[in-house]
């Protein structure tokens, strides 16, 4: 079965490399006008899934993760508005040069060829990698997880819908709707066909990925982010800034997970942090240096660190914070517990934000904003496929461009090498 899926992604994905911009621009707006049309059936299914998810005991963060209406149903589709407006990256011209040998040297944007996307929750996912992928000229295989399996099987009927009327290779999109865990094994062995495979999930997905497959892997998407607050900073405005960043979504990957304060305003932020986040039901996980300054709250609100707090992407309204000498034990905190997503400083001392910007690796580094940021529509890009943390490829929200390779054009006048 995956062989076959495969296969007939590949043979579509030669069709599809060729498909002008005009055509894959129809595809992705029909798609966002029949999501919409057809809400009843998908926003039904999607009940179901959420109904056996409560039932199986997931964690609200998961649920909430799976769970669509229709404002998140609106969304989606305007992201795919979004993609269709963007420039195709497909047949970019770049790093044009004339040789001395004579010839005309240039670069040029080509498909990738077939993805495959691994995810777990999100069937908002199915849509956006979806339309990226068409947008790029790339055939996609897509395995969501099985408690999201009556969602993403509406949403794929959508999809073929949608390419079906605009004369776009259906086969283009493969789904694979079986749960049997031995398939994804399978396919991670699919090197022949697949050019990239992108896991979206939590740590053991990765690391599953990254074991057991033989196709490249694009791995990010797990954030522990830090904010630092500075001695300089505006406490108002900060408390503004870590409220956003810790509350706006708390089940996505660049919500905030570790506040740093500065040991010479701790008597007074940190207690102000506490009060303004009680009241969204903000939970707190205090290092030991922190305690003092928080003596006036209590457990269940204000807790005792755990050895591993600061190395858990909480993905829910928990907070871990500490107190820091300075910029440089901020700094040597994050290079320790950073999982290289997302980290920000706030400061009115423009050295320490240059010297912050400078030494923190991370795919996006933040000076006086929220970690809520790094995100494809909010840098410009679209939607995302995913959030890279490593270094080859592609790093942070990769978007149409990262879903391209280039090919080295060569012209000449009947060239021959000397």
């Amino acid at each position: 079965m995956i062989k076959e899926m495969c296969n007939q992604a590949k043979e579509a994905s030669q069709q599809l490399a060729l498909a002008q911009t005009r055509q894959k621009n129809e595809c992705l707006l029909a798609m966002a006008d029949l999501i919409w049309e057809q809400r009843p059936a998908i926003l039904n299914a999607n009940q179901g899934d959420v109904q056996g998810a409560e039932r199986a005991g997931l964690s609200p963060a998961m649920i909430d993760r799976l769970m669509l209406n229709e404002s998140r149903l609106e969304g989606i589709a305007a992201s795919l508005r979004d993609v269709a407006a963007l420039p195709d990256p497909v047949g970019k011209v770049f790093d044009a040069r004339e040789l001395p040998n004579g010839l005309r040297l240039h670069k040029q944007r080509v498909p990738i060829g077939v993805l495959a996307v691994i995810y777990e929750s999100r069937p908002n996912v199915t849509i956006e990698v979806t339309g990226l992928a068409l947008k790029t000229g790339n055939a996609i295989i897509l395995r969501g997880g099985s408690e999201t399996i009556a969602t993403n099987r509406a949403l794929v009927a959508v999809i073929r819908a949608a390419m079906q009327q605009s004369g776009l290779p259906p086969e283009a999109v493969q789904f694979i709707d079986n749960p049997d865990r031995a398939l994804v094994n399978e396919l991670l062995k699919m090197h022949d066909t697949i050019g990239m495979l992108i896991p979206r999930g939590g740590n053991q997905l990765h690391q599953f990925c990254r074991e057991n497959s033989t196709i490249p892997v694009i791995t990010g998407g797990i954030g522990i982010c830090h904010l630092f607050v500075d001695e300089s900073a505006n406490q108002d405005a900060s408390l503004k800034v870590i409220q956003n960043a810790k509350v706006q979504r708390p089940t996505v990957c660049n919500a905030l997970d570790t506040v740093l304060v500065h040991r010479g305003i701790a008597a007074t932020f940190l207690p102000r942090l506490v009060e303004r986040l009680k009241a969204d039901n903000v939970t707190f996980r205090a290092h030991d240096n922190a305690m003092p300054y928080l003596k006036g709250f209590s457990a269940p609100l204000v807790q005792p660190a755990g050895s591993e707090d600061f190395d858990t992407e909480w993905l829910s309204l928990v907070l871990g914070v500490k107190v820091v000498d300075g910029l440089e034990e901020a700094i040597r905190h994050i290079a320790a517990h950073s999982t290289g997503h997302s980290d920000g400083i706030l400061t009115e001392n423009p050295d320490h934000a240059n010297q912050f910007v400078a030494r923190v690796d991370s795919a996006a580094v933040y000076v006086n904003a929220s970690t809520r940021y790094t995100d494809g529509g909010q840098f410009g890009l679209g939607a995302e496929v995913a959030v890279s943390t490593q270094r080859l490829h592609a790093r942070g929200p990769m978007a149409l461009e990262e879903l391209t390779t280039y090919k080295w054009v060569a012209q000449g006048d009947y060239s021959v090498r000397p």
